[in-house]
């Protein structure tokens, strides 16, 4: 018996190993169908984005990345080639945050991936779900001195969610899909993925351009896999896999946190809401939002992404003064709102108030909280979903309205009617910007897209133009970058076409992203850009000036900006004092063309103001 045990256990072994044994030599040897099939690794990126939603791709092209776009293409998802890869970047951000899906960029090795380094940086602090999509030196190749090969990995892990290198063609799918629902999981971010050369392309070309000369042949050559073999990243390439999306992760308030919440806004008498990026997130729709503030009553400030979520004459979207709000509120809601520079680092913030904090992400969600402020609650979940469950659970009470009346009322008085009063001063020379931006909010369209672009002119457009509705403005977020109008106006006009998208730049910010009107041209994209030109890196100049008593580096040219429109395909206008009495009649023509297929820029030649005087770009 004792034999037989053993004789069994040896005999299981002995099977086990050769099913072992089998299944590596299948795993090391991939079957004449795989390595004379026409099929390619492309196809797959393709199909797994297909599978996901995905309508764009935005890209430069590269030979690195070509069979991902060829086999896109092939399947209707649309390729938009820009003129930088941090366009590309940046317009699948945009797409990202308008669309509620991933936003997809597919660029070259090398130099391709370092140039979207800060577009990916400011995806991460916006927190944007962009899949980063890179192409790499062939697996054979790594280190040995292939064209444009470095390490990709270590630029790319400390920006995004999650990083990774496929290296056959099988992991293509499974990495995907994980780096999918990776991105737009928890706190929404970046994610990148490397896809060496010869994991896309087809392998008979892959042996053609890769395999080792003098390879061992025969018996001993057919048994061992050298490390340079070209079959090995084929090895059961082309087994069906499932192509659905996983699930997604997203955080929320428990029951009784909610319930605690309500209790706390029922006896508030001088409550507000600040709203951040974070309450425009799926998976709430924006306009239920909305309809759960209204209901509240509760006087709300917006920032980021939320710009908007009230619409344009919301009594209840307050603008000015939040400073002198925080200090007369007892209880204030941080609903996707970060205590960072933004907020003074919470210093901005009433001690004796109560506190309600909402954020998908812990360390947001506590950010100096050591130092200057404490949340009465703090929640680690998602903004939007909490709002509505707040609403629900104070089942129709509403804000005093005499708080609201009151914080509504200096509003009007500081806000709306300084600016009537500041846009009619004469500049010494050129146009008044405050007065061609109240101009423009006045004409334009009620389902514009606003893009804001620059540092001074952007500054002051954010008091003049007020956001139609929600997910109609879009700027850089916490990071600052300039840069990108471009890739977020193209973004915006793909997924919102009948929507007027208009670009605010100012003259320094422009010249990152002008070349785009080719891009815009040439995918039929019309936008309108509205550069305030006044020869200066203004918001710079204004504290370097008086504090250091030079400006060195600050200034520009009154350049034709509005000719090198023309040159890219676009239609160029020069704005100057001369055309004021005709601004109207010039807004509604640019108008007009770009309904027509014309992307337009706005050469807008502006003065000095005091507008803002003291703001600090550190």
């Amino acid at each position: 018996c004792f034999f037989h045990c053993w004789f069994n256990l040896a005999g299981t072994f002995f099977l086990s190993f050769l099913e072992l044994e089998q299944k590596l030599l299948f795993f090391c040897f991939p079957s004449q169908t795989e390595t004379k099939s026409s099929r390619y690794g492309g196809e797959r990126v393709a199909e797994v984005l297909q599978a996901h939603g995905v309508k764009f791709v935005f890209t430069l092209v590269g030979g690195h990345i070509s069979p991902i776009l060829v086999a896109c293409e092939k399947i209707g998802i649309r390729i938009v080639d820009t003129r930088h890869e941090a366009t590309a970047v940046f317009a699948a951000d945009a797409v990202a945050r308008l669309s509620g899906t991933i936003g997809v960029a597919a660029v070259t090795a090398g130099p391709g991936l370092t140039n979207t380094v800060t577009a990916v940086k400011n995806a991460q602090m916006a927190e944007s779900p962009v899949l980063l999509i890179g192409g790499a030196a062939a697996t054979l190749l790594q280190g040995r001195g292939a064209l444009q090969d470095i390490d990709q990995m270590s630029l790319f892990k400390p920006l995004c969610k999650f990083c990774a290198s496929v290296r056959t063609v099988r992991e293509i799918v499974p990495v995907l899909r994980k780096a999918l629902a990776i991105a737009q999981s928890g706190t929404p971010g970046p994610v990148f993925v490397e896809f060496p050369i010869d994991t896309l392309y087809p392998f008979h070309l892959v042996e053609r351009e890769f395999a080792a000369k003098g390879s061992p042949k025969g018996l001993v050559g057919n048994a061992i896999v050298p490390p340079q073999s070209p079959e090995k990243p084929f090895c059961w390439a082309w087994e069906p896999r499932i192509l659905s999306p996983l699930p997604v992760r997203i955080p929320h308030a428990t029951d009784h946190q909610v319930q605690q919440c309500a209790e706390l806004v029922s006896r508030a008498k001088k409550p507000v809401i600040l709203l951040g990026s974070q309450a425009t997130l799926p998976p709430t729709p924006v306009d239920h939002i909305r309809t759960a503030l209204e209901s509240m009553g509760i006087p709300c400030f917006l920032g980021g992404m939320a710009r908007g979520m009230l619409g344009r004459d919301s009594p209840l979207h307050i603008r000015q003064n939040r400073r002198d709000a925080l200090k007369e509120a007892d209880l204030v809601v941080l609903a996707g709102t970060v205590c960072d520079f933004r907020m003074n680092y919470g210093r901005v913030l009433n001690r004796r108030s109560k506190i309600i904090a909402v954020n998908r992400d812990k360390k947001q969600l506590l950010k100096n909280t050591d130092m200057f402020w404490k949340p009465t609650i703090a929640i680690q979940g998602d903004a939007g979903s909490f709002l509505l469950r707040l609403s629900k659970g104070l089942a129709g009470h509403r804000c005093p309205e005499d708080w609201l009346t009151l914080v509504s009322k200096a509003d009007f008085i500081d806000g709306a009617l300084c600016y009537r009063a500041k846009a009619v001063e004469k500049t010494e020379q050129h146009l008044n910007p405050l007065n061609v931006l109240h101009h423009v909010e006045d004409l334009m369209d009620e389902d514009s897209i606003i893009v804001a672009d620059g540092g001074d002119f952007v500054g002051s457009a954010a008091y003049i133009l007020r956001p139609r509705g929600p997910l109609c403005w879009l700027d850089p977020g916490a990071f600052g970058t300039l840069g990108v109008g471009g890739g977020f106006a193209l973004g915006a006009k793909l997924c919102r076409p009948q929507s007027e998208v208009w670009i605010i730049y100012g003259d320094g910010s422009l010249g990152f992203s002008v070349a785009e009107f080719d891009t815009f041209t040439r995918h039929k994209t019309p936008v309108i850009a509205l550069v305030g030109n006044d020869a200066c890196w203004s918001q710079i100049s204004r504290e370097q000036v008086p504090i250091l008593g030079s400006n060195v580096a600050c200034g520009l040219a009154f350049t034709d900006y509005h000719i090198v429109a023309d040159g890219y395909g676009g239609k160029g206008i020069l704005i100057g004092r001369e055309d004021e009495a005709s601004l109207d009649e010039i807004i509604r023509k640019a108008q007009q063309e770009a309904q027509q297929g014309k992307a337009m820029l706005l050469n807008v030649l502006i003065g000095k103001t005091n507008f803002r005087q003291g703001s600090i770009s550190v």
